[in-house]
């Protein structure tokens, strides 16, 4: 009755065992890349996403925070265009992000979307995103929501990445922030502590078991060059 007929006896990974999810210390801080959604002069998620990057760094994290401003449109430019090159660079050093976006129109915004979507699926046969961890942010205009980082999520999910289950939303982002863009005192502050502390935890528990985490045995079945075949978004 416990056949597995299906399975291909040297692909399937069992058993999983304790010493494969071991956590090797590791010597260099983790490192966290944090995308904000907004080129606005006082733009509330780049002073959200700020405040967050000093947390970080306080906890010990390494922070490299990316600037949108003249990223292209995607398949708009070359993939050689220099913020291109630059965003995809830090999406390799990364083992975790922050993806912090206004909300607009119910969404999350276009220089947010256009930064994600710059992130390739693919290189070779490996996802650049695939087992980093992930937390989501959005600030608000008006009262709470919470459709951008629904979205974040779901786009944090299908790049493979580890999404840690806290969350910040921040309303009436413009009352929250001092005359120099520091966040004043409040719930949504401690709120944001908390997703930081929480990301870091994530963090330090899978970055050097990410790879395995997210082993598949579907795609150990494919050789590589099938799986790249399979995932290039080339012709769409």
């Amino acid at each position: 009755m416990n056949k597995l007929n299906n399975i291909v006896p040297d692909l399937f990974d069992a058993a999983i065992t304790e010493q494969k999810m071991g956590i090797p210390t590791i010597s260099h801080p983790p490192r966290i890349l944090m995308l904000y959604g907004s080129v606005r002069e006082r733009s509330y998620s780049r002073l959200a996403t700020e405040e967050a990057g000093r947390l970080l760094t306080a906890m010990g994290a390494e922070v490299r925070i990316f600037n949108p401003s003249g990223l292209p449109l995607p398949d708009d430019a070359p993939e050689s265009h220099p913020k291109v090159m630059e965003l995809r660079e830090l999406v390799r050093w990364s083992e975790g992000m922050v993806w912090c976006s206004p909300e607009r129109h119910g969404a999350m915004t276009g220089i947010m979307k256009a930064q994600i979507d710059w992130i390739p699926l693919s290189e070779g046969a490996v996802r650049p995103s695939q087992g980093k961890t992930l937390a989501v942010m959005q600030v608000c205009g008006g009262s709470q929501s919470f459709n951008t980082v629904n979205q974040m999520r779901v786009l944090g999910r299908w790049m493979r990445m580890i999404t840690i289950p806290n969350q910040s939303s921040v309303a009436k982002a413009w009352q929250e922030f001092d005359d120099d863009g520091r966040m004043k005192p409040s719930s949504y502050y401690d709120r944001i502590v908390d997703v930081m502390e929480e990301l870091m935890k994530f963090t330090l528990l899978t970055r050097a078991n990410a790879a395995y985490l997210v082993d598949r045995y579907s795609e150990r079945k494919e050789s590589a060059e099938e799986l790249s075949r399979r995932v290039n978004q080339s012709k769409i």
